[in-house]
């Protein structure tokens, strides 16, 4: 279990605190044991790299009181309750306090260990959305992959910072692979809801009777339906054309129910229709145009221009680290490849390229052709589009991306870039300035 966060366990029974320290540290967990509340507090605080794990009854401070110190400290932070059989009524009202959820002794340590797991992937879903946040209002590294300085890219940053601090539904579409479910996530980092729950359902993963269980209850285990879950935050519904008829009726009457300005927020996502339809088509009216209201349309990759070249580049530096080897160095013939082809699975298709073009360097063959190849007819030909540029274009993309590579490779060393590209202090400057480089960008 790759980097666990911490679990903190708080209770004052010795034995209990040890046992579930134990259990949880065999399962894989950096656990914390603390014997009070007051205590714990000392440690935790705003944007705590873990989650808490609390008994209810306590002496001083009980857990009451000790969520209610927590959440108004990080709203985001995920508690999980222990309770003895009577306290049951107690876990229920602090899960609407903010709990995660709770525990009933005695309790089954597999059930712990997987709401342990729940807990900390929230954890770090809500840790990474703040990074996000931060990064777009400092303009620095912005949206991890959503990177670019193409027209469409810049319009895509802007129309996320806007409707994050709206409060209406939001409906995403674009092709597959342009990276909707991370302009969600941004979408939710960026506004007002940033430090509540953002819950996630793909609603093309389960059948109708699963899927209506699981948004609108009851839930097998006795958890939370996910429209409980997100209230106050956001509910992402990832593959919204697949939902049913009814479940559309029902999701429907859930977003009149919430009047206006809407309690939870929802972000319904699109990710294909069918042939020849609309979404508008695969949505009844009333809900299409609930969920519209706000809309974001993300480009595809082939007309976001020389942002292809920056992409692949930084993946396969990626890649290159993970697999201790050199980045391939792109000839301008295959940087023009790279520029004209069709990448109908857009990102994530221009990823697998750059992992595939890292490894074949590796063993030292291959090509960037043969990667593009298409197989719908088994032409065996590269796939390229038909609408060509000038070559100016070519070279003046391939020019750029080679400085930007070297820049960084050298972490802003103008003298070794200069010695390992043959160039003049004053062309290479003329040049930076010509693309946009800046050389502290690279300190």
């Amino acid at each position: 279990m790759a980097r666990m966060m911490k679990v903190a366990i708080v209770d004052d029974e010795e034995d209990m605190r040890q046992s579930v320290s134990q259990w949880l540290a065999l399962s894989g967990f950096d656990t914390e044991t603390y014997d009070c509340a007051e205590s714990a507090l000392k440690d935790i605080g705003a944007d705590w790299p873990g989650v808490v794990i609390s008994d209810i009854r306590m002496p001083g401070m009980d857990g009451m009181e000790f969520l209610k110190r927590l959440m108004s400290i990080d709203s985001g932070l995920p508690v999980i309750m222990i309770t003895g059989h009577g306290d049951v009524p107690m876990a229920v009202e602090a899960m609407r306090m903010g709990a995660m959820d709770f525990m009933e002794k005695p309790f089954n340590p597999d059930r712990m260990t997987e709401l342990a797991k729940r807990a900390t992937q929230a954890r770090r879903q809500t840790l990474e959305s703040r990074a996000i946040r931060k990064d777009l209002a400092s303009g620095e590294q912005i949206m991890g992959r959503l990177i670019g300085t193409s027209e469409p890219m810049e319009r895509l940053r802007e129309d996320i910072l806007d409707l994050s601090q709206a409060d209406g539904h939001v409906l995403i579409d674009g092709e597959t692979g342009t990276g909707k479910t991370l302009v969600a996530h941004a979408l939710h980092a960026t506004g007002s809801r940033a430090g509540k729950a953002l819950v996630s359902l793909s609603c093309a993963a389960y059948g109708e009777e699963d899927l209506a269980a699981k948004l609108f209850g009851p839930v097998a285990d006795s958890g939370l339906p996910l429209v409980e879950k997100a209230r106050g935050g956001t509910l992402c519904l990832e593959d919204i054309e697949a939902l049913s008829p009814g479940l559309q009726a029902r999701l429907l009457t859930f977003i009149s129910e919430q009047g206006s300005p809407a309690e939870t927020r929802i972000i319904a996502i699109c990710n294909q229709h069918g042939e020849g339809q609309t979404l508008e088509d695969a949505l009844r009216p009333d809900l299409y145009f609930r969920l519209a209201a706000l809309k974001i349309t993300l480009p595809p990759l082939r007309n976001r221009g020389e942002d292809v070249l920056t992409l692949f580049s930084r993946m396969a530096e990626e890649f290159s680290d993970e697999y201790g080897c050199e980045p391939p160095e792109l000839t301008a013939q295959e940087a023009a490849q790279l520029l004209q082809a069709p990448w109908p699975g857009n990102v994530r298709q221009l990823i697998n390229v750059a992992e595939r073009a890292v490894l074949q360097a590796r063993r030292g063959s291959g090509s960037i052709a043969s990667l593009l190849m298409t197989d719908d007819d088994d032409s065996s030909t590269p796939a390229i589009t038909t609408e060509g540029k000038p070559l100016k274009e070519y070279v003046e993309n391939f020019e750029k991306m080679l400085i930007d590579n070297t820049m960084r490779r050298h972490k802003g060393s103008i003298s070794s870039v200069m010695d390992e590209l043959c160039l003049p202090r004053r062309t290479l400057n003329e040049k930076m300035a010509k693309y946009g480089l800046s050389r502290q960008d690279y300190l």
